[in-house]
């Protein structure tokens, strides 16, 4: 009788984990289905230069940043709409995840990649950061001066936190760049998510996970400098499991590049998600 009682409760909770799990996938898919209808309604009106429809979906603190790394306000969009890279994007293909709070769009065609992070607020999914990369479009730099020259960002950045979660990120992306300087993939690899993806104007292709525990491993082997850029400054938006995260660098040689990237908690360590990088090509550059 015992052992019948304990098999109907094993059946009774994997049937629970079965349904909550089934819950929470029907819940993404809402949550992505709703943000692919309103991402495509703000790619129809900006191509439409509909500056009316645009303004509907912005956050107050939406930036839009080019192909050309040109970043520009939400002040500045509604008063000059840009011409989105892509156009009305057909044909491009979309992936988006959904993180709680955050939603990110991931366009791309050809060469062409736009980042589209959007918020949800109380009235809805509002845009906060669109973000365009042209892979290839500009030479990689010299590599920096290696391992001990990386004072910034791996131990102090010009960049306050102002909540435990934006300490916390600051903490594990100075261990992952670390583990950039370092050459050491195992140190890199716990602050980054498995679906990570990074582009920049300087890489031919998306950049995985596993592409850069390559790179990190052949850098190792042939002792190659790897110091990342210093951080020039930088803003945070927490939307508690989920850190959106948009900086500048300037690179020990070269133009100076803007980043966006995406943060989440998971598994009670804040990771990196996704990265976008586009060298600023109005900005002078810098020499070693």
């Amino acid at each position: 009788m015992r052992r019948f009682v304990t098999s109907v409760l094993a059946a009774g909770v994997a049937l629970v984990i079965m349904l909550v799990a089934q819950s929470g996938r029907r819940a993404i898919a809402a949550d992505e289905s709703s943000l692919l209808q309103i991402d495509n309604e703000f790619v129809q009106a900006a191509a439409k230069d509909d500056k009316a429809a645009v303004g509907k979906l912005l956050d107050s603190d939406f930036t839009w940043t080019d192909a050309d790394g040109k970043t520009r306000t939400r002040t500045d969009v509604l008063k000059s709409l840009p011409t989105p890279a892509l156009g009305n994007e057909t044909g491009a293909q979309l992936k988006p995840r959904t993180y709680s709070q955050v939603g990110a769009v991931m366009s791309s065609r050809d060469k062409i990649h736009i980042l589209r992070i959007w918020a949800k607020r109380p009235a809805g999914w509002r845009l906060l950061v669109y973000h365009e990369v042209a892979l290839g479009q500009q030479a990689a730099a010299a590599a920096g001066p290696g391992v001990s020259d990386c004072q910034n960002p791996c131990k102090t950045v010009p960049f306050k936190p102002k909540t435990e979660a934006e300490q916390a990120i600051i903490v594990s992306w100075q261990a992952l760049e670390t583990g950039v300087t370092n050459h050491n993939a195992s140190a890199w690899s716990p602050h980054i998510a498995e679906e990570f993806v990074m582009l920049g104007s300087t890489n031919d292709h998306p950049l995985s996970k596993a592409d850069r525990i390559a790179t990190l491993n052949l850098q190792k082997q042939t002792g190659h400098g790897s110091a990342p850029a210093p951080l020039v400054s930088a803003q945070m938006f927490d939307f508690g499991d989920a850190v959106v995260m948009t900086s500048l660098h300037q690179p020990y040689s070269g133009k100076p590049v803007h980043v966006s990237r995406l943060w989440i908690k998971r598994d009670g360590h804040w990771i990196m998600s996704i990265s976008y990088q586009t060298t600023i090509q109005a900005a002078p550059a810098k020499t070693s």
